[in-house]
């Protein structure tokens, strides 16, 4: 009998197939204006595109909120079928601690796209000053509840909050953000996990844009174990593996690498993905010509010409564009990816996608607060 990895692998190729030609129409054709594109799949419903040329770097930009939405109406029917055929709807319960106004916004964007896509949710707001041995008390119970399907604890967290501790809390089989220890070893060894939804986000741009990985020089800028980290083993693992890696040859930059070292990667990269948050921190002269980089980073800064503030990305985008094949907007690249993947990793933990090894997580330990180890019986 077929593992569940094998059976799904002829239908991801189909998947990817498609993306790829579709990604390949959309390049022929996207300097005509109002282009009308219908891609017709055996596994799923017709998706039609409205191509516009109303910008001069169209041909070259990522559009990260166009694809979250394809990928928002393909999870919306999934969940349609998936209900329709008797089973509960998926769930989502996100964590919030404290009164960060990012936080809540993002936490907003999720909550909004989880109703888009048909995911039931709720957000459990707890206050700034609220006991870690709370959260975690909290955690446990989501644990344990059949109906919840997905938990995320919206990070950052407060001061006097053990980040680590509460991720690795969470079961692992409903851990949606990726976090845990147990699908951060499962991914690095090329194994079927809830992956990262960032790192998850930006592949999923460059396999729907037809921007190439295998073989190809990737520079990853920032070592976070959020992005940065989890960003280049998926770029460098083996594409026939579990989790579709890129086949790249994978260079990591971080804050320790000098700066003329930093110039003599970047400009090597086919692709660059750049996760730092430092605004503008790539310029022109860093960048190979017709290289594709992915700009993660956003900030807010004011405009010297206009005394407005503006967000900026990591990259130094005017500087850049003219230079490059394909690039990410900030804001409206990678950002709506990320939550886009967050569905649909909600959605594949509620029809268990993603196998533990016998099936599911059978018995896991709740965490000890004196002990830095948790133990999971997989």
């Amino acid at each position: 009998m077929l593992s569940p990895s094998h059976a799904l692998r002829p239908f991801l190729r189909q998947r990817s197939l498609l993306q790829r030609a579709e990604a390949l129409l959309d390049a022929t054709w996207c300097r005509q204006r109002n282009v009308r594109l219908q891609v017709v799949s055996a596994t799923r419903k017709s998706h039609t595109h409205s191509i516009s040329s109303s910008s001069k770097w169209t041909s070259k930009l990522i559009d990260g909120r166009k694809i979250a939405r394809q990928i928002h109406a393909e999870i919306r029917a999934d969940i349609a079928g998936w209900v329709a055929r008797g089973n509960r709807r998926p769930h989502l319960s996100v964590i919030l601690v404290g009164d960060d106004p990012a936080s809540a916004v993002y936490v907003g964007n999720k909550l909004k796209a989880a109703q888009n896509t048909g995911i039931s949710s709720e957000t459990l707001i707890r206050p700034a000053n609220t006991p870690e041995a709370d959260i975690l008390r909290l955690i446990r119970e989501l644990n344990e509840d059949s109906n919840v399907d997905g938990i995320l604890v919206q990070l950052p967290l407060p001061p006097h909050m053990n980040e680590r501790r509460v991720c690795n809390a969470l079961a692992p089989h409903k851990d949606v953000d990726g976090f845990h220890v147990v699908n951060v070893g499962r991914f690095c060894l090329d194994m079927q996990a809830l992956l990262p939804c960032t790192p998850l986000g930006i592949m999923e741009l460059l396999r729907r844009k037809g921007i190439e990985t295998f073989g190809k020089n990737a520079v990853v800028v920032g070592r976070s174990k959020n992005v940065g980290m989890p960003m280049a083993m998926l770029l460098h693992a083996d594409g026939i593996g579990e989790t579709q890696a890129g086949d790249a040859t994978v260079t990591i930059c971080h804050r320790h690498t000098p700066s003329h070292s930093l110039v003599e990667f970047t400009r090597m990269a086919d692709i660059l993905v750049v996760a730092t948050g430092i605004p503008r921190l790539i310029t022109a002269d860093m960048v190979k010509e017709g290289a594709a980089v992915i700009d993660v980073g956003i900030s807010r800064i004011k405009d010297p010409r206009t005394g407005r503030s503006t967000l900026v990305g990591d990259v130094d985008f005017e500087g850049v564009v003219d230079k490059v094949s394909h690039i990410t907007p900030v804001p409206g690249g990678v950002g709506p990816m990320t939550v886009a993947m967050l569905m649909q990793n909600t959605y594949s933990a509620a029809v268990s996608r993603i196998r533990y090894e016998t099936g599911t997580v059978t018995e896991y330990q709740t965490w000890d607060d004196e002990s830095e180890n948790v133990a999971f019986v997989i």
